[in-house]
């Protein structure tokens, strides 16, 4: 277990690597009720989370999610999320642990003025993940509904084992996968009677350390690693989640629209290392043994067999030339980019 954003977490239940095979090749089963959950209802509920954040939301069709990011006026990321339209009035905003309490005071500050309520339900939702490329047979029996039907993108109310829950096509591990949003105290039986039907199929529960290899291997960002205040969309190679199209003005459009134009002042870009020292957060980016760069995050890659990280480089004349490698502990380590995402399943 492990202290993370104000929750007990668990880093692993076994092997982290055991644990990461299961979910690409079979099921793994996470427990991620330390994720945010912030409830929008009212007539004026898709209009304030146009104005909110960069996405949009009010476009959205019910039953449907996307991925979207709340910025700061100067553009800078405050948060990536995943909203939900559950119905014509009612959306919920699902956001990263870390940054709830900072969400909620911005979704309430920005609602304001538009007829909507801002409910905070972190605390009345426990939500559990079952990805990977067995997920769906394993939940069809269990579930109230079609899953099979079920879009990439797409979720519903119904049962789950007999439980009352909130079905989505939704996941963080670059495989197909579900996530149930359901009552705290249903969460354990329901944990339960997704393993025990998993068994056969080989579903695993696993934890935070898979979670991030999994995420790294799909080429997803982690906020406080690739994503943060500091940075907007377009150096994370994610310019197109913000809509300029849609009607009227949201918070941060004037920065983001000048970044837009002017071009990042760094990118994002993928990193394979030639060696079986690891890369880590923080460690610098070489090219011709200039710094260029800084790793954002890094591992042994469990699918490819071989270190992997992402990392921000100097934007500006391509490296693609250049001998690039990383400092670790001293010693430079041969490094070359490679396109993200590392891993990609097959549809």
């Amino acid at each position: 277990m492990t202290s993370f954003a104000g929750w007990q977490m668990p880093l692993r239940y076994g092997s982290e690597t055991a644990e990461h095979q299961a979910v690409r090749q079979a099921a793994g089963l996470f427990d991620l009720s330390h994720m945010g959950e912030i409830a929008l209802s009212g007539p004026g509920a898709g209009a304030a989370l146009d104005y909110a954040l960069t996405g949009s939301l009010a476009a959205l069709r019910p039953g449907r999610a996307r991925y979207t990011m709340i910025c700061a006026p100067d553009g800078g990321v405050l948060d990536d999320l995943v909203v939900y339209r559950q119905g014509e009035q009612e959306f919920m905003v699902v956001a990263n642990a870390s940054n709830t309490a900072t969400v909620l005071a911005e979704l309430r500050a920005r609602a304001a003025g538009f007829e909507t309520a801002v409910t905070d339900e972190t605390g009345e939702i426990a939500l559990i993940a079952i990805q990977g490329p067995a997920a769906a047979g394993i939940l069809a029996p269990l579930a109230g509904l079609d899953v099979d039907a079920m879009k990439y993108y797409a979720g519903a109310s119904g049962d789950v084992a007999g439980f009352p829950a909130f079905l989505a096509r939704t996941g963080y591990t670059g495989e197909d996968g579900f996530e149930v949003f359901c009552r705290p105290g249903d969460a354990p039986a329901l944990w339960a009677a997704l393993s025990s039907a998993g068994v056969p199929a080989g579903l695993v529960p696993a934890g935070l350390a898979a979670r991030d290899t999994l995420r790294l291997e799909a080429g997803m960002p982690l906020y406080g690693n690739e994503l943060g205040r500091d940075m907007t969309p377009f150096e994370a190679g994610l310019g197109r989640v913000v809509k300029f199209e849609k009607p009227g003005d949201f918070v941060g459009r004037a920065a983001l629209a000048e970044r837009a134009s002017s071009g990042p002042r760094q990118r994002l870009a993928g990193l394979r290392i030639n060696s079986r020292r690891i890369p880590r957060h923080g460690y610098p980016v070489l090219a011709d043994g200039r710094e260029t760069g800084i790793i954002t995050s890094g591992a042994p890659s469990p699918t490819l067999g071989y270190p992997i990280a992402m990392a921000y480089l100097a934007a500006g004349p391509d490296t693609g030339d250049a001998v690039l490698s990383v400092g670790i502990r001293g010693q430079a380590v041969p490094a070359e980019l490679t396109e993200l995402p590392f891993y990609s399943r097959s549809r």
